[in-house]
């Protein structure tokens, strides 16, 4: 009982503290509006500077849902893949999700220089980045859910995942050999990843692709808590393994390749979220690890955003650069700490 009281209050910390970082967030960038403006242009009251608000509405607040999707999105895939294969190097990515969706954008964005006058690539938009990205990540989860259908060990699954990866990062990388520089140049933007560029309407798309997989993830939790101990364990509680892989790696299809479709693939957010939860929490009970990641990729995501919009500078960073320069630091000193896990 003393425990799960303990829990509610590391919740009811966690949410406040998100929420502040969510009001830091819209209320730094390239124009400085004081928290009490922005409060302001919030509940509907009149600000001091018109364009405020529709800064506000317009920018800020749609960029900072994204970041909590794409943070929780990535982190609650990162620990289904940990939790399933019993990998502590596994990530969201293990499958190849975010190498197909790149290779989707880059069949848009550079295959151009290959294909002129056979399929009309010139329409790239946001609109048109996110549909081939999610279309590329969907074929690459088609393939590994018909291999999962033949392959009964998970880490040959692991593997094949990984091979699937190279393959698509290969044909991307003879698409960039060809490509012009102009059109390189664009891709590489996208693989820096962004967040400030959906529109409400997509964010409403991927908030419906994001609550699906965290639907899916809720009710694997007693199969993840199986896993734990082994595939063998698990299936002398009574778990259908395959229809659990199943439901895994769809889950982790639809978070991982909804976030690379709409925000461009983006780093160690899904490999450090889970680490650091299972520390601060000391527990691999997954109803406490799935809300738990949720709100510490959504807290990460917040921070990383604030710090790469550099505030009072019309400059922004790439959010891929400044997640992995936050995450990498965290995954090397949870080694150094050298704490046992359970995969």
């Amino acid at each position: 009982m003393f425990q799960l009281r303990t829990y509610k209050t590391y919740f009811i910390l966690l949410l406040l503290v998100m929420l502040v970082c969510f009001m830091v967030n819209i209320s730094l960038g390239s124009v400085s509006i004081p928290i009490q403006e922005t409060l302001n242009a919030i509940i509907g009251k009149a600000t001091k500077v018109d364009s405020w608000s529709y800064i506000i509405w317009n920018y800020r607040i749609p960029k900072a849902f994204t970041a909590i999707l794409v943070g929780s999105g990535l982190a609650l895939s990162g620990l289904l893949m940990q939790t399933l294969f019993r990998n502590p190097l596994a990530g969201p990515f293990v499958l190849g999700i975010s190498a197909g969706a790149s290779l989707g954008a880059a069949l848009l964005i550079l295959g151009s220089s290959l294909f002129t006058g056979i399929i009309a690539f010139g329409m790239v938009n946001d609109i048109s980045l996110a549909l081939a990205s999610s279309i590329g990540s969907f074929l690459v989860l088609l393939a590994v859910m018909v291999v999962a259908a033949k392959v009964k060990d998970t880490m040959a699954l692991l593997i094949i995942g990984l091979m699937f990866g190279s393959i698509t990062t290969a044909v991307v990388s003879v698409l960039s050999y060809f490509s012009t520089a102009e059109k390189l140049q664009q891709y590489v933007y996208w693989s820096f990843g962004s967040i400030g560029n959906l529109s409400w309407n997509q964010l409403l798309l991927l908030l419906m692709i994001i609550a699906i997989g965290i639907l899916i993830s809720i009710f694997s939790i007693k199969p993840l808590n199986a896993l734990l101990l082994g595939e063998s364990y698990a299936k002398s509680l009574g778990v259908n393994m395959k229809r659990s892989r199943y439901s895994i790696i769809i889950a982790t299809g639809l978070l991982a390749g909804g976030v690379t479709a709409f925000a461009g693939p983006i780093a160690f957010i899904g490999l450090a979220v889970p680490h650091l939860t299972r520390q601060i929490f000391n527990t691999t009970d997954h109803k406490i690890l799935v809300p738990a990641v949720l709100i510490y990729g959504a807290i990460l995501m917040l921070i990383c955003d604030t710090i790469a919009q550099l505030p009072n500078s019309a400059s922004v960073l790439p959010i891929n650069a400044i997640t992995s320069i936050i995450g990498a630091p965290v995954v090397i000193w949870l080694l150094l700490r050298k704490r046992k896990m359970i995969f």
